[in-house]
C-alpha cells in the first residue's frame, strides 16, 4: 500500500467514469483538483460527501477546482448514482482496485471487532502541476466542502 504526504506528486491515474468516458489525473493538468476516495455508492455516509461537494460544485468551479470521485463501484453503478442525485463531477470505477492501491486508501478495517479489506476515506487536494496539497483522512461527511475550505484557507 502506498503511503502518500502533502508535497508528494500525486500518482497518475485513469479509469471510466460513469458516462464510460476514460478520466485521467493527466486530463486535469492545470487545474486544481479535489480527489475523494469513497467506499460505496447509495450509502449514508458516502451519498452525504457527494452530495455536500456537488451542492457546492459551481463554487469549487468558480475557484479553479474540479471534483473527482473514486470507489470500487462499477460503471453502471455510478451511473445510477449521479443519475439519482444529478451529480456534475465525475465518479470513476476502480473495481480493480489499482487507482485505490496506488493512493494507498485500500486496506484492512474493522466494523464491531471484524477485520476486513476496504476503502478507507480520504480526499486529496491536488495541485495544478499535480503535487498533493492536503490530505484528509479523517473526512467530515455532512461539511466536507467547509472541511477542505478552512484548511486550505480559500474564500
Amino acid at each position: 500500500m502506498a503511503s502518500l504526504s502533502q508535497g508528494d506528486k500525486a500518482p497518475e491515474f485513469q479509469g471510466l467514469n460513469q458516462k464510460g468516458e476514460q478520466i485521467s489525473l493527466t486530463g486535469f493538468k492545470g487545474k486544481k483538483l479535489i480527489l475523494y476516495f469513497y467506499p460505496k455508492d447509495n450509502t449514508p455516509g458516502c451519498t452525504a460527501e457527494s452530495c455536500n461537494l456537488n451542492d457546492n460544485y459551481q463554487w469549487w468551479l468558480s475557484k479553479g477546482y474540479e471534483v473527482v470521485g473514486i470507489s470500487p463501484d462499477s460503471v453502471a453503478s455510478h451511473q445510477k448514482f449521479a443519475d439519482k442525485f444529478q451529480f456534475g463531477f465525475n465518479l470513476v470505477a476502480d473495481p480493480d482496485k489499482e487507482i485505490l492501491q496506488a493512493y494507498g486508501v485500500w486496506g484492512e478495517k474493522s466494523m464491531y471487532g471484524k477485520k476486513y479489506m476496504g476503502v478507507m476515506r480520504t480526499t486529496f487536494v491536488i495541485s495544478e502541476a499535480g503535487i498533493i496539497e492536503n490530505i484528509f483522512d479523517k473526512v467530515d461527511t455532512k461539511n466536507h466542502t467547509d472541511q477542505i475550505i478552512k484548511a486550505i484557507d480559500i474564500k
